[in-house]
């Protein structure tokens, strides 16, 4: 790719970068693209080549691993032969991989044994960029390849969120990934541990935060080397793992970005991540090992939509909102199994032990699995609050309806018939320090993973969730649960949060408590809607469009970008969202239309097709 040369001088580059808050670089100022519009004879250009290596270098822990051009039309590809499958740069593009140093040490084969964190850029051509940075956040554990010389890591699909590859060609934003400190995604959380079973600090700080920052900074830094001027909006768009960075960004680096784009964020992170072993738990201790079948799952989900989904005198065939559902599957004969005085004979049927272990289950994680009656408590109480759980409720459950598995993971999740998510029982293992209770995935050298997590009493786990809390200061203060976002405010940041209310593997109930939290800390809603807005979304999974038990239910949901763009105009134009009009992905069994509302208020029915958001207003 051809250099585009910039007419600015060496005292101008100095501004911007101080501007950027950008160290020393050792650099020269050029895009990417065609033509030689302004020769500089004054100033060499940061060409997309082998020598960004030297001339990039913008502290001692940097290094520049990779630097490629790709033109429009070609394979998205380091090393082998393209195939058919390959992606294909729909534009002009520079693509840059860093390690930031310093890693950890250790023995060659050990998961913990780091280089540094890997971050990979993608730079638009100078012609097509639009000024902004939109960086992209992680998944699960956050590993990958973003370090590695052969193998790309921005360019394959992603279901939730867009490609860097595609937002520097399509968009033109300059965006970015990282690796978070570690590369082994087979053997998931044990890079979190050391050889000898301690805890590896050093890897769990950059995985919370370090990694994500020095993303924020070098990604900044590039850009202005690149194109000579500091970029005017940087922007974060994550979702899970990523929505966890993103309010990581807000709480810890207020500086980094001007908008920031949550989904589902991953935040109270050890409490959440123990409480999703706690469906497992259910199944070894009050049904003897043996999980419910996915069609029992099913058949009593479906139920409790059936039972809280009636809007306007229709079934909407997903529940809009699941605080309200106080449906006890103990109390209906049209799931219980005839041998047990119900009226179902199917072979989904339920006893009156599984569908009190599904009670379990939505309630969420107590210290004795003890679990109140429906009616009296259906769980979310707490969620309304400005504290988190501190009682016999140590976290919240699936809300009712959601589908409690994966199906098209093959029917992993939090109740899955194959055991449990792996990020489920790695935590517990790294909580109390055991390998071997986490799943076969987990390797270490005092002991791998022999799913232990089998054996956990409910107290057991309750205790591991009260380690989880204590080693916060080892875990890099993982659980980003911070309410206060003073800083943030302070430098204009907007937050745009949101989680569906069907979320099949982080509950929905952590995000309000989270932000009615901040509403305390902040004084009060008044001071936190002007920077910090919530939404909530009914029937919306975990990036599932349809998160529910019912899989013709049809509810409107997010299309590709549409909240973003929300975000943009908020940070660019000063439109804070009120609303969100939502509409159905499809026309089957019906077009439908909603609105999100910002929370606490939320789409109420007034009059009129319950299928369309005229017949909604937000209160």
């Amino acid at each position: 790719m051809i250099s585009v040369r910039h007419s600015i001088s060496l005292a101008d580059v100095a501004r911007a970068a101080s501007a950027a808050g950008v160290v020393t670089v050792v650099m020269t100022l050029a895009g990417c693209g065609g033509g030689d519009d302004s020769p500089s004879a004054s100033a060499a250009a940061l060409v997309c080549d082998d020598s960004m290596k030297t001339a990039f270098k913008p502290d001692a822990d940097t290094t520049v691993l990779v630097v490629k051009a790709f033109r429009a039309g070609d394979p998205l590809i380091l090393s082998g032969t393209a195939t058919a499958q390959t992606p294909i740069a729909a534009n002009d593009l520079c693509m840059v991989k860093l390690n930031v140093g310093p890693g950890h040490v250790g023995p060659a084969d050990a998961p913990s044994t780091s280089p540094g964190i890997g971050i990979e850029i993608w730079l638009p051509s100078a012609a097509h960029w639009n000024n902004r940075v939109h960086v992209i956040g992680g998944g699960g554990w956050a590993g990958g390849v973003q370090g590695s010389t052969t193998a790309i890591a921005g360019a394959s699909s992603n279901p939730v969120l867009p490609v860097p590859a595609n937002i520097a060609a399509v968009e033109g934003a300059v965006s970015a990934t990282t690796d978070t400190g570690h590369a082994n995604t087979a053997n998931a959380g044990s890079f979190a541990m050391n050889p000898d079973g301690t805890v590896n600090t050093a890897l769990w700080i950059d995985y919370s935060s370090r990694g994500i920052h020095e993303m924020a900074v070098k990604t900044k830094a590039l850009a202005t080397a690149y194109y000579g001027t500091a970029p005017k909006y940087m922007y974060w768009d994550g979702f899970s793992t990523g929505g966890r960075q993103g309010m990581k960004e807000a709480q810890a680096n207020p500086a980094d970005f001007d908008g920031i784009l949550a989904g589902a964020p991953a935040f109270n992170f050890t409490r959440f991540t123990t409480g999703s072993l706690y469906p497992q738990v259910v199944f070894q201790r009050d049904l003897g090992g043996t999980p419910m079948t996915t069609a029992q799952q099913d058949l009593v989900s479906n139920a409790a939509i059936a039972a809280c989904d009636v809007v306007g005198g229709q079934h909407m065939g997903y529940i809009l909102d699941p605080s309200a559902c106080t449906y006890d599957p103990v109390m209906d004969a049209n799931v219980l199994c005839t041998s047990g005085g119900g009226s179902n004979a199917t072979s989904a049927c339920v006893t009156m032990t599984q569908a009190q272990a599904l009670n379990k289950i939505w309630y969420g994680m107590t210290a004795d699995g003890s679990v109140p009656a429906p009616a009296a408590d259906n769980g979310w109480s707490v969620a309304a609050s400005a504290s988190l759980p501190n009682g016999v409720q140590r976290w919240f459950g699936q809300s009712r309806g959601t589908s409690l598995y994966l199906a098209a993971f093959g029917g992993i999740g939090l109740t899955g018939v194959r055991g449990p998510f792996t990020i489920a029982s790695d935590v517990p293992a790294l909580e109390l320090q055991d390998p071997t209770i986490a799943g076969p995935t987990f390797i270490n050298a005092t002991g791998n993973g022999a799913s232990r997590w089998k054996s956990l009493s409910y107290s057991d786990l309750s205790h591991a969730y009260d380690r989880g809390i204590a080693l916060q200061t080892a875990f890099g203060d993982i659980n980003t649960d911070n309410p206060d976002l003073s800083a943030f405010k302070a430098r204009n940041g907007k937050l745009l949060h949101y989680h569906g209310l069907s979320d099949e593997l982080i509950m929905p109930q952590g995000s309000i408590n989270y932000y009615n939290r901040a509403a305390s800390q902040m004084g009060g809603l008044a001071s936190l809607q002007p920077f910090y807005r919530l939404f909530m979304i009914p029937g919306y999974g975990h990036g599932s469009l349809n998160g529910s038990s019912n899989p013709a239910a049809n509810n409107p949901a997010p299309a590709p970008g549409q909240l973003y763009s929300v975000l943009i105009d908020w940070v660019e134009k000063g439109i804070a969202p009120d609303s969100v009009l939502l509409n159905s992905p499809s026309s089957i069994p019906a077009a439908r239309s909603q609105p999100i509302c910002a929370y606490p208020k939320k789409a109420t029915y007034t009059s009129g097709d319950p299928n369309l958001a005229a017949s909604y207003s937000c209160a």
